[in-house]
């Protein structure tokens, strides 16, 4: 009964509309609803207590999801759902609403991108001791060889090289054209081993099924559905191939979202463990590095097989 009162009020109908894109702060279904924050608030604290969605606290943000699949109350919110017409004038101003968010937040992510592409080695080296990263990603991903290898968010091309004596073919993509610039320079060396193209995460360029090894450095926290990015990874890799994802642990250091333009502040286990297993990959085998100073932070590395 909680979960019908819940979710037969008007506006919390169109908020769990809205988190079928995704996770979402609580600012930005604000936005997309056209609501005050404090009033959504306490529409989502209501959801929240029927179980229907899933509250998840970071630094100063607060992010929302649909409960997990499987569940009674997710399987009553898809059947909720699915009586609504999406062609609804009121539906389709709060997607319009969201896309325009999301379209905002992404160009902002890409200016960032362009205005430090040229020193990326400068601002990664702030957060973590690369060549001990180096050496323990080789490690999770195993020895190989890899017939093809795909690197999501291809960047300046770093896991391309790092792979380079154990791939027969490397493909990179990434949303920044500044990036796969400096990513086709670095790489001249491997010639034909290599190639990078533009491409995005949700929709990766890369055909189904063909990749025996998929990386994901550092680039998880810049999205606004990582759960999704890591489908779609899932989605290229063949039989027995292996996704390598690198990330930082759960962290507070607020001033990553405004300077460097960071939508997530880490993930924890389980959170990666929920979305590989998801997407049809075996639990990730975790590997921790702590950091050796102070205001540095911690780097997971998270690798799933596909079955």
């Amino acid at each position: 009964m909680a979960a019908l009162r819940a979710a037969g009020e008007q506006t919390r109908l169109r908020a769990l509309a809205l988190l079928t894109e995704g996770e979402l702060a609580v600012g930005e279904l604000a936005q997309a609803l056209g609501q005050s924050q404090p009033r959504v608030s306490r529409h989502l604290k209501l959801l929240t207590e029927a179980g229907l969605v899933e509250r998840a606290p970071e630094g100063a943000w607060v992010f929302y999801r649909l409960a997990r699949a499987h569940t009674t109350e997710r399987q009553f919110a898809e059947a909720a759902l699915a009586m609504l017409d999406p062609s609804d004038p009121v539906l389709a101003r709060d997607a319009d609403r969201l896309h325009e968010i999301r379209a905002a937040r992404d160009d902002a992510a890409a200016a960032y991108f362009e205005r430090n592409a040229a020193d990326w080695d400068r601002v990664r080296a702030l957060h973590l001791p690369e060549a001990d990263i180096d050496s323990a990603i080789l490690e999770a991903a195993g020895a190989g060889p890899f017939d093809l290898m795909v690197d999501v968010g291809v960047g300046q091309g770093r896991m391309i090289q790092l792979f380079a004596d154990r791939v027969r073919r490397a493909e990179g993509f990434d949303t920044s054209r500044q990036m796969l610039a400096i990513a086709r320079a670095s790489l001249d060396d491997l010639k034909a081993k290599a190639a990078v193209q533009f491409g995005d995460a949700y929709a990766p360029p890369i055909e189904s099924g063909a990749a025996d090894l998929v990386t994901i450095h550092q680039v998880l926290h810049f999205l606004s559905d990582p759960g999704r990015a890591i489908g779609e990874a899932a989605r290229l890799l063949a039989k027995g191939g292996r996704l390598v994802i690198v990330d930082f642990a759960p962290h507070a250091l607020e001033f990553l979202r405004e300077e460097h333009a960071h939508r997530r502040l880490g993930f924890s286990d389980a959170e990666i463990a929920e979305w590989c297993e998801a997407a049809g990959l075996s639990r990730p085998k975790t590997t921790t590095l702590a950091p050796n100073k102070r205001e540095a932070l911690t780097v997971k590395i998270w690798a799933g097989v596909k079955p």
